[in-house]
């Protein structure tokens, strides 16, 4: 059981720190989400010239806080009728019917993964966006955003979820066998309201 402890532990210490990074990167997306929004109100209806970028980079910026903050809602919890009922079930059997849920999210984003993978590879990925251009390293020019890019908020979103899958696989089979106690806290994993 100790290794199973510490395995957990210490993957739920790289998740705990990758998904600060996502939020933080997240909240950083919507902000620049509301300006880019804010931007685009002026123009269409204070100048009635609207531009053609802001809404593919919104989208894009939305695709990417999603794929670096759902994970963090899987970790903490927060499905109330899945919660409700294993929290109605003895320690065991909740465990149990735990880990059967996680394994098929884990088969399920597994698939997501392969699917993902062949989007941001696959032709296309090959395709440019319509109207966002990055400047090039040495700035003498502009290109076009690859689709790649956005699609690659999905790759990085499902195995952002498989990491924190795995972990909370982990820590069921713990708690299956007691060791729950030794186990890393996750912080804000209680439901607020929702028993």
């Amino acid at each position: 059981m100790g290794f199973f402890i510490s395995i957990t532990n210490g993957l739920g210490a790289v998740n705990a720190a990758l998904l600060a990074l996502g939020r933080w990167l997240g909240a950083t997306f919507v902000a620049l989400m509301v300006i880019i929004i804010l931007v685009q109100v002026f123009f269409r209806y204070v100048l009635n010239d609207a531009l053609a970028w802001p809404e593919e980079a919104a989208r894009f910026l939305m695709l990417w806080m999603t794929g670096l903050m759902a994970p963090t809602a899987l970790r903490r919890g927060g499905f109330v009728s899945i919660e409700m009922l294993v929290r109605f079930l003895p320690r065991g059997p909740a465990a149990v019917l735990t880990i059967i849920l996680l394994l098929l999210s884990l088969a399920v984003l597994v698939v997501g993964v392969q699917i993902s993978w062949s989007e941001v590879t696959g032709l296309g990925g090959r395709f440019t966006t319509d109207s966002l251009s990055v400047p090039l390293p040495d700035f003498s020019g502009w290109i076009k955003v690859p689709k790649a890019w956005m699609m690659a908020s999905l790759l990085v979103g499902l195995v952002l979820l498989i990491m924190v899958c795995v972990e909370l696989i982990l820590r069921a089979v713990v708690s299956l066998g007691g060791g729950d106690a030794r186990l890393m806290v996750i912080p804000e994993s209680t439901i607020g309201g929702g028993e």
